[in-house]
């Protein structure tokens, strides 16, 4: 039984890590195996097809990567202030990290999905346009305690955790065009300026 749950958990692995790197039309089945140490027939024991695999391995990486850093960076007992400024420091360190590790800044591995694949799956572009919301729904609670202690100077909490999700994403799809991670430096001062919190980070 062991051995069953971890051959799942390396294909959701590895999908993840060579879909980010790359696309989800530019690897195949076999690669996500291979990557994996799993046999094929494994792969379809797990998952009906590769839609199946890469939605799950998404929803994993959001649970086990990104969910703790939001959890981190979003406690109510941390200045919304200051969890706009862990949230834009965990964007910039993760994107480092993985130039450092393969040369590349990949971007947000789920707008790349969503664009490439919005118009072919309604599955996959509902996956991430909910995760999408989970994104917006800490920004938006951030925003909203700021402005009720007037760190923050907006009207509106759940338009502008919008416009700041954009801003992030718009600056990581910078930062992977130039290859630089970087770019990612600005993004804390970018965020503070557009809520009116000023610069001085």
């Amino acid at each position: 039984m062991g051995r069953t749950s971890d051959a799942k958990d390396k294909l959701l692995s590895a999908a993840i890590d060579l879909i980010w790197a790359s696309s989800f039309g530019a690897i195949s089945v076999d690669q996500i195996c291979e990557q994996a140490g799993v046999k094929k027939g494994s792969f379809y024991h797990f998952f009906p097809s590769k839609v199946d695999l890469a939605i799950e391995a998404f929803e994993a990486h959001w649970a086990k990567e990104i969910q703790p850093l939001y959890d981190s960076a979003f406690g109510p007992d941390i200045a919304p202030r200051e969890r706009i400024l862990r949230w834009c420091g965990h964007i910039y360190e993760e994107q480092k990290k993985k130039y450092d590790a393969c040369g590349h800044v990949p971007g947000c591995p789920f707008t790349s999905l969503g664009s490439e694949m919005g118009t072919q799956s309604e599955r996959m572009r509902m996956k991430v346009e909910e995760i999408f919301g989970r994104v917006t729904f800490h920004l938006e609670r951030a925003l909203r305690d700021g402005r009720r202690d007037r760190s923050f100077k907006i009207d509106d909490p759940a338009a502008t955790a919008k416009v700041v999700a954009s801003l992030a994403l718009g600056a990581m799809l910078n930062a992977k065009v130039h290859n630089d991670p970087e770019i990612l430096r600005n993004l804390a001062p970018q965020v503070l300026d557009l809520v009116g919190a000023g610069q001085n980070v």
